[in-house]
């Protein structure tokens, strides 16, 4: 891979996937020093740096200034080197930093190459599950819908789309209530983990938020603050109640909630 394709990979990657050049750019980077290292043996540590405007990169072979050798771990003189050796050279140096050279820069072959794959692969995946929890977790509370992917184990999976899916643990779901691949349904975003295998957001369909919720979205008077839901409770699949207040005289909380005679 030329320079001139390094940028071409950014730009077509950034735009597919909708991710920061930045982090395509870093991923690239990490890949050419992961393919360095192999190269020398694994040992070394290697940094990349590529010219976000040209595509040209140098590599530099560095070392971790520590002030003594690490009790578990030990120590290893080609990536580590001590707090007296590397001030012999520069007084200034503190622990924690490098000592960097230049040293001669792979080509981006074929190794390389599935090197970078690899790494960009990764790179993409977590940056697209920090988009989603990035996404929904200012939307906990809020009502979402979903196509329903699958059905694990009375546990029901829903694609939210843009590469987002959430789950309604089977305790969440209401009983008896038929649900199948394809289905179309809503519920109440009640939590969003950022956890090690990706993100999980959780959605319920029995809570009484998701009344709450639902009298919003459909009631205008509540929606616009004229009437207030002070509680609500539910037996999800039987019946549901709630408490209202209207804050405008005029407004009959009850009619405006369920209709004229209930209906």
């Amino acid at each position: 891979m030329n320079n001139k394709e390094i940028l071409m990979v950014v730009d077509v990657v950034s735009n597919e996937k909708e991710i920061d050049k930045e982090i395509i750019f870093e991923a690239i980077e990490a890949a050419l020093a992961s393919a360095t290292r192999k190269k020398h043996g694994g040992e070394i540590d290697v940094r990349v740096a590529i010219d976000r405007e040209s595509g040209n990169y140098v590599s530099f072979r560095r070392w971790e200034v520590l002030a003594e050798p690490d009790a578990e771990e030990g120590f290893n003189p080609e990536s580590q080197i001590l707090l007296a050796d590397a001030q012999a050279d520069n007084p200034a140096i503190q622990v924690g930093e490098f000592i960097e050279e230049p040293m001669e820069s792979i080509a981006f072959g074929r190794i390389a190459a599935q090197t970078a794959k690899q790494v960009i692969v990764q790179k993409v995946r977590e940056a697209e599950r920090t988009k989603v929890v990035e996404a929904y977790q200012d939307r906990k509370g809020e009502l979402v819908t979903g196509i329903v992917k699958r059905i694990e184990r009375g546990n029901v999976l829903l694609d939210l789309g843009n590469n987002a899916e959430a789950v309604i643990l089977r305790e969440e779901m209401i009983p008896r209530e038929a649900v199948r691949n394809g289905d179309r349904i809503r519920g109440y975003l009640y939590d969003v983990r950022a956890e090690p295998r990706g993100p999980q957001l959780f959605v319920s369909r029995t809570r009484p938020e998701l009344l709450i919720e639902l009298f919003r979205l459909e009631v205008p008077e509540v929606g616009e603050g004229l009437i207030e839901i002070k509680g609500a409770a539910r037996d999800p699949g039987l019946r549901a109640k709630i408490a209202v207040v209207s804050h405008d005289q005029r407004i009959d909380p009850v009619g405006a909630c369920v209709g004229m005679r209930g209906s």
